[in-house]
């Protein structure tokens, strides 16, 4: 398959070839006809792409404030390397498509082979999409026309956001595309409709479909017509889709509208508003999201989940279906803001068009080549690659952001021959196998992990999927490097353990790891060689600075992350095991009381762990501290001695004899020196450097303290 992806680093947008998505459940798998780009936000994105780094930070000041406190702990080189990963890594463009379903995933109803769809997907000749963000296109609807669907739904949200009435005075500020479409839809809906923009082509589009007009660069001034345009009583609504960095669009609405009128936000401005202006008429202002209800919620998107008809009537897809509806009954005119039409493979050239005309409105892809062809899973980036046998020939299963920035280059240094990188997508397995220098990409992970060639997998996927790509690689003979956590329930654990016992016993028996790097610093391996001369038991305060993280990111979902205990604090319960040197023998955790009876997540706790040879140790974990407090502090008390860790680049001693402190340049966390002695071990035909009993004893310990939390 190939796709459209946009350069973040440094501009430019490109046509890259990469394996094909494979269908999933409550997913379509579809060939695309055609898609649209959308004028405002992709030329967005692409100016964003082209900027300078100076000019980036101007236009995300949040991200610069990010970047700045992530220093302060992490350290400059550490959060360079993090900004510049970040950039590097390419955005695929596009969510208006126009295709057939080729393929219909378990758990999808209302969808056959061969429907004519439009989703939201990108511009991709095979895009994979979630059941909910797909509709069906009437039989009278083009596909031309159909493309318009996605983004039309835009500003058929901030419409139902307005809740016109008949005859009401509405204006609709800034008419680029999506402006265009909120102007017809109103007018259908038997609004009067006032257009402002600076533009006379699209304002006089406007007018063609039934607006008056405004243009505030000939000087004619947007409140004197909106007030003239209401007969002097102010409008009832204004939608503002245009995308400025001034305050003008929202001023100009608040002042020309009447008492208690209704104000949204669909595109972009500056909003440094005037308290007087809204509160003297009680105005409502509201920002859109998007589609409509569902957007950014993955219980709707990812998982299929819809909501009840009969209390939230308009969603995304039934917005998609609203569209269609008017496309196909006429009352909609697409036809019109058809400004260009490029093929597919071409796609460089209409996003320059896109850049240097900015009279452009709708610009069609189209999809010509065989579908046939398209439906590739595997592609060769290397076809020169040899492997060396009996050596680490590794494939790694997932290219997310800790897998690209840490884990492979960490393999890589530490000697891996990189044989394949399969991912569900694709195109970051393109992106990232290239950077790396893999032989191979896929989207076929069973087939990778069966792949002769390969003795070695690693695994840096979503939580939930870990014990099972666990399983298959180790019945597949291959040695596994998972990262944490090892298992989500202790159902999964016991799969694992028992596939373990089952394959350890044969003549080339594979090596379990789990990336417990914390374990492999420099620094935690300074602290463990101090500790193994004092022979007593050792009080350990351990405190994680974690960060708030929402309530709905996929690491709190106990289904896809099993929530921060088990994906994150099982670090330092594996750290402190380590730094213990002796079994885990009881386990008690604590998490923060529910406030005014909204619930609180787990990620705001404490463990007390006891150990066999009479230490103990206490690991706060917290997600409500500040930002410039030291995220990971370490301390170690025992024989009249103390052991300071900060953020794995400070250590400091206390009492003891011929060593104060230890500090690194450069935080350093033990990734390298975890991946390279887990190599190492395969090469040498080693045990792996963590025994599989304490794996196993961490991850038990981990689930339990996690299952004590949820009980609370």
């Amino acid at each position: 398959m190939k796709q459209v992806l946009q350069d973040m680093a440094k501009g430019g947008s490109t046509v890259v070839e990469s394996p094909a998505p494979m269908a999933s459940r409550g997913h379509l798998l579809i060939d695309t006809a055609v898609t649209l780009i959308s004028a405002g936000t992709e030329r967005m994105l692409v100016d964003f792409g082209k900027a300078n780094l100076l000019q980036k930070a101007k236009q995300q000041p949040e991200k610069v404030k990010m970047v700045l406190e992530k220093v302060q702990t992490d350290g400059l080189a550490t959060t360079v390397e993090a900004v510049r990963s970040k950039l590097a890594e390419p955005l695929p463009l596009g969510y208006c498509n126009v295709g057939i379903v080729n393929t219909v995933g378990s758990d999808v109803s209302g969808f056959t082979e061969g429907d004519r769809v439009v989703s939201n997907g990108g511009h991709a000749d095979v895009v994979r999409i979630a059941k909910n963000l797909c509709a069906k296109i009437p039989d009278n609807v083009t596909n031309d026309e159909a493309s318009f669907t996605v983004v039309a739904s835009i500003g058929l949200q901030g419409i139902r956001l307005v809740n016109p009435t008949l005859g009401e005075a509405i204006v609709v500020t800034g008419v680029g595309l999506i402006g265009l479409l909120t102007v017809q839809m109103l007018c259908a809906q038997g609004c009067r409709v006032l257009a402002v923009d600076f533009d006379d082509s699209k304002l006089e589009l406007a007018k063609q479909f039934g607006a008056e007009i405004c243009n505030p660069g000939k000087g004619e001034d947007p409140v004197a017509a909106g007030m003239a345009f209401s007969r002097g009583k102010g409008v009832d609504g204004v939608i503002i889709t245009a995308s400025t960095k001034s305050t003008n669009p929202v001023t100009q609405a608040a002042r020309m509208s009447r008492q208690r009128g209704r104000i949204v936000l669909v595109g972009v401005t500056g909003l440094e508003l005037n308290r007087a202006d809204f509160y003297e008429k009680e105005l409502t202002f509201q920002v859109s999201c998007a589609y409509g209800p569902g957007r950014y919620d993955p219980a709707y998107e990812d998982h299929g989940h819809d909501y009840p008809y009969g209390l939230v009537r308009w969603t995304e897809q039934r917005n998609f279906e609203a569209i269609l509806d008017l496309l196909d009954n006429g009352q909609l005119d697409v036809k019109p803001l058809i400004s260009h039409r490029f093929e597919f493979e071409d796609a460089a050239s209409a996003y320059e068009l896109l850049t240097s005309d900015k009279a452009a409105l709708g610009i069609l892809l189209d999809y010509r080549s065989k579908t046939e062809a398209r439906h590739n899973y595997s592609l060769e980036l290397d076809a020169n690659a040899k492997f060396t046998v009996g050596s680490p020939v590794v494939g790694f299963v997932g290219a997310g952001n800790y897998a690209s920035r840490m884990l492979i280059p960490a393999f890589k240094e530490a000697g891996a021959q990189l044989h394949s990188i399969a991912t569900s997508g694709g195109i970051s397995g393109v992106t990232h196998g290239k950077k790396a220098g893999f032989a191979k990409t896929t989207t076929d992970t069973q087939a990778m992990i069966a792949d002769p060639e390969i003795n070695t997998v690693a695994i840096v996927t979503r939580h939930n999927s870990h014990a099972g790509f666990v399983v298959d690689a180790l019945n597949a003979g291959k040695n596994v490097f998972v990262e944490k956590p090892l298992a989500i329930t202790h159902e999964e654990l016991a799969k694992v353990k028992s596939t373990y016992e089952k394959v350890i016993g044969s003549d080339a028996a594979p090596r379990l790891m789990v990336g417990f790097n914390r374990r492999f610093s420099p620094q935690v391996q300074k602290m463990k060689q101090l500790l193994g001369s004092v022979k007593e038991p050792k009080s350990f305060i351990m405190t994680m600075n974690a960060g708030a993280i929402p309530a709905n990111h996929w690491t709190q979902d106990l289904e896809a992350g099993g929530g921060r205990i088990i994906g994150e604090a099982c670090h330092f319960i594996d750290l402190m095991r380590f730094l213990a040197d002796s079994e885990i023998v009881s386990v008690q955790a604590r998490r923060m009381g529910n406030a005014d009876g909204v619930d609180v997540t787990e990620d705001k706790a404490a463990i007390i762990l006891g150990f066999a040879d009479g230490s103990f140790g206490t690991i706060h974990y917290l997600a409500n501290g500040a930002a410039s407090f030291p995220k990971e502090r370490v301390e170690v008390f025992t024989a009249g001695r103390v052991l300071q860790l900060d953020n794995f680049r400070k250590l400091k001693g206390f009492g003891w004899p011929g060593f104060k402190k230890l500090n690194l340049w450069k935080q350093d966390k033990g990734q390298n020196s975890c991946a390279a002695e887990f190599l190492t071990a395969i090469k040498n035909g080693s045990a792996s450097p963590i025994s599989a009993e304490e794996l196993f004893e961490v991850a038990k310990v981990t689930i339990d303290v996690a299952e004590q939390l949820r009980k609370q």
